[in-house]
């Protein structure tokens, strides 16, 4: 795919103007790091277009600011200052309900990402946002709190030129025959497995 060519024309009735602006559903998966940072790297460029952005993070607890959050919220800030790229909202579901998820039952977890998830259809309905990160969604998926096959019928019926960025280990295989776009991130190796700790701005 030298230069963004693709590498066959298919035979789908559409212009290369339409097949170009198709809305794609793209899938950040597997076990090596990165999957969040580049959908948030997409989604700065989608701002840099005019694009409505709007990021739910499924996972991490909502006490958490990443630096990610920091950047886009400030860009979004300049777009209601200046008009410069586009609206950007930051939504996160739930408190504390992370990897050890300590606070609340896991029916209350489940409940907080099953409203999440209404709320995202709700929008999808309206089209109400040109770019959705859904960040770290592949787990509740997994944990059973959302049923996949809800997911796939929302997200492939959806109207209108919306893109979606899903990220998150293990995305259910349902999912990756749907997607446009699919990216596993491979760990080769990491400082974790020296011993070293996170740290700010690599991490965080």
């Amino acid at each position: 795919m030298a230069e963004g060519e693709p590498d066959v024309v298919p035979d789908d009735g559409l212009t290369t103007r339409q097949r170009r602006h198709r809305p794609l559903l793209m899938i950040n998966t597997g076990e090596g790091k990165g999957k969040s940072t580049a959908a948030f790297g997409t989604a700065m460029r989608g701002w840099n277009q005019g694009w409505s952005i709007a990021v739910f993070q499924f996972v991490k607890s909502a006490k958490w600011r990443v630096g990610e959050q920091a950047v886009l919220e400030t860009l979004g800030q300049l777009h209601n200052e200046t008009g410069q790229g586009g609206d950007v909202e930051w939504h996160r579901m739930g408190a504390g309900w992370s990897w050890s998820r300590k606070k609340g039952t896991e029916d209350d977890h489940a409940a907080q990402a099953s409203e999440g998830w209404q709320e995202i259809k709700r929008r999808l309905a309206a089209e109400a946002h040109d770019l959705y990160v859904l960040d770290e969604f592949t787990y509740p998926i997994t944990w059973g709190w959302i049923e996949v096959d809800e997911v796939i019928s929302a997200l492939t019926n959806r109207p209108g030129h919306q893109h979606v960025i899903i990220t998150g280990r293990g995305a259910h295989p349902a999912l990756l025959d749907v997607a446009d776009l699919v990216t596993e991130m491979t760990m080769i190796k990491h400082p974790f497995q020296s011993g070293q700790k996170g740290q700010r701005g690599i991490e965080w």
